[in-house]
């Protein structure tokens, strides 16, 4: 029988929404017995309100139970929001349970964010040394793994340059090099793969699976169903803040790939994007104009309108379209042609994206505004990952009479081959 490493008993997180501590435990203090007695708390900001919607507590995980054994590599599967990085950060014992109780044995190893634990004015090999003494490891110990580390982070030459100065592709290659050169029992990796480049990327799952294979726990979160089917062997699927299934890895990406947004009208406005998009334009909302429930058959066609804000002058605009799997793994790009845009202007685009090639199966949609520079090379205005999930319903009729199967046939249906005489 398998070791136990991980025992989540009936776990709990609460937040109090616009609740932030006064800066000093004093200060605190004072608020806190003010509150106790009921008077108005010392510390309070003129301006300071009470939340609008009367709702001051913001449950984020809910009556969690889960256990993980030596060898399991576990992903956590959930769209943003659901609770996979609080969970995280309380088996990392970074923050506590509100309620219930988290058991771990072993040493664990924690990747949450670029540079976790790293300090700024160290070298790269001092924070090796942090690292380790953090995990309860003894300097011969760090010595034996320090040349493995060093190789397999590729950054060598720049081991004894301060960590301040690398760029954040340093720095997850030298973190994800510690976090799984230092033995630890329960590894636990939070997206931030995804700041590598490809190489690196695969080159950090192989030695996930190693560590996996040798033993360990292996808890993975990304939204990459790709790098999660490669690693993992077995899917827990979370939503809102509660656990609706664990199980299989496949059954997870399907609830995962389910879970989107078939919205035919979407407020493209307040969904999140990267630091630097969406100021020059800013899409707004995006209407499906032929499908209430956003089910099309093989061969239709979408049509949907995009209206957008420009701030800047462009002349050879163009809206780009990437099509993701349910593993969210890209598989066709199609785009508009050019078209102008000046500062100020706020346009409605009628777009017609037909579906002719594209399997059956679900998909989400990625959105671009893309313009060109003078040589010719694409300038990313605006670009948003996820604006909706849509459905290719299978019709056996034009697939020969065989129902159509992602993981045999693709995501495209090619046309039929001619024979050919001679």
């Amino acid at each position: 029988m398998s070791e136990r490493t991980l025992e989540i008993d009936r776990v709990s997180k609460e937040y109090r929404l616009g609740a932030i501590g006064a800066g000093t435990l004093q200060a605190d203090l004072r608020s806190w017995f003010a509150r106790l007695r009921g008077k108005e708390d010392p510390n309070r900001k003129i301006g300071d309100e009470a939340p609008k919607n009367g709702h001051e507590y913001f449950l984020a995980l809910d009556d969690i139970s889960l256990n993980a054994d030596r060898g399991d590599a576990l992903a956590l599967v959930g769209r943003n929001g659901a609770g996979k990085s609080t969970l995280l950060k309380l088996i990392s014992r970074i923050t506590a349970p509100t309620k219930g109780e988290i058991r771990l044995r072993g040493r664990v190893s924690t990747l949450l964010e670029v540079g976790t634990g790293f300090h700024g004015d160290l070298t790269g090999r001092e924070n090796i040394y942090l690292n380790g003494a953090i995990q309860g490891m003894r300097r011969a110990e760090i010595n034996a793994k320090l040349k493995e580390i060093v190789e397999f982070s590729e950054i060598e030459q720049f081991i004894d340059t301060p960590v301040k100065r690398y760029s954040s592709g340093m720095y997850v290659k030298l973190a994800f090099a510690v976090a799984a050169h230092l033995d630890p029992d329960i590894l636990i990796c939070d997206e931030v793969l995804a700041v590598g480049d490809v190489n690196f990327q695969q080159k950090c799952l192989g030695k996930m699976a190693d560590v996996s294979r040798g033993g360990r726990t292996v808890l993975y979160v990304s939204h990459n169903m790709r790098t999660v089917k490669q690693l993992c062997t077995r899917g827990v699927y979370l939503e809102h803040g509660r656990l609706l299934y664990d199980g299989t890895v496949s059954h997870a990406i399907d609830l995962y790939a389910g879970s989107g947004v078939r919205a035919v009208d979407r407020d493209l406005d307040s969904m999140r994007r990267g630091r630097m998009l969406g100021q020059q334009m800013r899409m707004l909302r995006l209407r499906i104009d032929n499908s209430e429930t956003m089910e099309y058959q093989m061969d239709d066609a979408m049509e949907f309108s995009l209206t957008f804000r420009a701030g800047t002058r462009e002349h050879r605009c163009r809206l780009r379209l990437v099509l993701l799997n349910n593993a969210a793994a890209p598989v066709a790009m199609t785009q508009t042609p050019e078209f102008p845009v000046e500062s100020g202007d706020e346009k409605t685009l009628k777009v017609h994206f037909p579906l002719e090639s594209i399997a059956p199966g679900e998909f989400s949609i990625q959105l671009s505004l893309v313009g060109s520079d003078p040589r010719g090379s694409s300038i990313y205005y605006d670009m948003l990952e996820d604006v909706g999930h849509f459905v290719v319903v299978d019709d056996p009729s034009r697939t020969a009479g065989f129902v159509w199967t992602e993981s045999l046939w693709g995501n495209m249906r090619l046309r039929e081959m001619e024979l050919m005489e001679g």
